[in-house]
């Protein structure tokens, strides 16, 4: 049964949630995968492994470190793939597919703009908004963070649950 809402609620275990905002009227098989995937529940259970001050908080990834995804790669809809309907600018809030540096490799793993990410518009599938509790998303720049790009969380940052909102 086909799911007809297109708000999404992540619960995160830290008690916090927000809500996502999606519009297939800019990216149709983007949207339609991350709801078959929220269906599934894929996401209860992941992290968000990547957390970058002034930039994006990227999950949805089985592996936990930026190299899994779900078992189907869907279309990269978005300009420079040919996708020109795909107006979405990537700023505060806005929800995309990451991918390699390959234009058709989005499956799984997403992020969400902390600020203006313009520079992204045309290169990546932007495909729904944070609309309510972006302060939650907020809140992981306050987890301490490794790594190369200091965006490694020490402590999991989990999503508790993905269910489809009225």
């Amino acid at each position: 049964m086909e799911n007809k809402s297109n708000k999404v609620l992540v619960e995160m275990e830290s008690g916090d949630s927000f809500v996502i905002e999606l519009y297939p009227e800019f990216a149709p098989k983007t949207v339609e995968n991350f709801k078959t995937l929220v269906s599934k529940k894929f996401y209860n259970g992941l992290t968000f492994h990547r957390v970058i001050d002034g930039f994006m908080a990227q999950g949805g990834c089985p592996i936990g470190n930026g190299t899994g995804g779900s078992d189907e790669n869907i279309v990269g809809e978005f300009k420079q793939n040919g996708f020109v309907d795909n107006t979405l600018s990537h700023t505060r809030g806005v929800v995309s597919m990451a991918r390699s540096m390959s234009p058709n490799s989005a499956s799984s793993q997403f992020f969400i703009c902390y600020d203006d990410a313009s520079f992204l518009d045309g290169q990546y599938a932007a495909f729904g908004k944070v609309v309510e509790g972006m302060e939650t998303v907020d809140k992981f720049l306050e987890t301490e963070r490794v790594g190369a790009e200091g965006g490694t969380p020490v402590t999991p940052i989990v999503i508790k649950s993905m269910s489809f909102a009225e």
